[in-house]
């Protein structure tokens, strides 16, 4: 009888997304906020983004449940004729940003799109492997997206600010958000209404002359 050899670098290989071109859809955006970094020595900040998508063509058992697999890529929020984010939009798109366009253009419309993605295998420092999107372009004619599994999602520091949500990802994922200026401005505000609330409820309840 064979025994269960265990070793030090005993881990489960986790099963990433295969390579080639898919069909996905779009369903997941993260404003990350201004995120510091470095360059050749020099310190600079950028306003990160990260889109998700799901792959309805691949889909795996998750807990017993079978869903897409997913997989995400993180832009800047820029527009500049050099910037990733513009490039792969106007691929997805099919035509360059207009006058208009280039004023202001909404990136939660993207939410619920389908696309074309080639995904590319390569291998990280640690040995091992990794997926990563590597063109991202518009829907050949005929093409069909299945139909979508996970919701659309929108995180940012406005409207859609959900900390439940924040606090049960992955510990990578906190971190860069908590590091960023977006994520103290947003928790010294809500600390400053907070303050604001019981200070004025306080006063309501000095002046009342009910005796309960």
């Amino acid at each position: 009888m064979k025994g269960i050899i265990v070793s030090e670098n005993s881990k489960t290989k986790r099963e990433i997304v295969p390579s080639g071109t898919h069909i996905v859809r779009c369903y997941s955006m993260i404003h990350i906020g201004a995120v510091e970094w470095e360059y050749q020595g020099e310190s600079k900040v950028s306003n990160k983004v990260r889109l998700t998508f799901e792959l309805p063509n691949e889909m795996r058992d998750f807990g017993g449940e079978q869903k897409p697999m997913v997989i995400s890529k993180e832009y800047t929020l820029s527009l500049h004729e050099k910037s990733n984010l513009r490039k792969d939009l106007e691929s997805w798109r099919g035509a360059t940003f207009s006058t208009e366009d280039m004023r202001g253009f909404d990136i939660t419309q993207l939410l619920g799109k389908e696309c074309m993605l080639s995904i590319i295998h390569k291998t990280g420092m640690s040995g091992n492997d990794y997926a990563m999107i590597g063109n991202i372009s518009a829907l050949g004619k005929g093409m069909e997206c299945g139909e979508q599994f996970n919701p659309n999602f929108i995180f940012n520091y406005t409207d859609n600010f959900d900390e439940e949500w924040l606090e049960v990802q992955p510990q990578w994922i906190q971190d860069q958000i908590k590091g960023t200026e977006d994520y103290q401005s947003k928790m010294n505000q809500k600390k400053f209404n907070k303050e604001s609330y019981d200070e004025s409820f306080g006063s309501l309840l000095d002046k009342t002359d009910t005796p309960f």
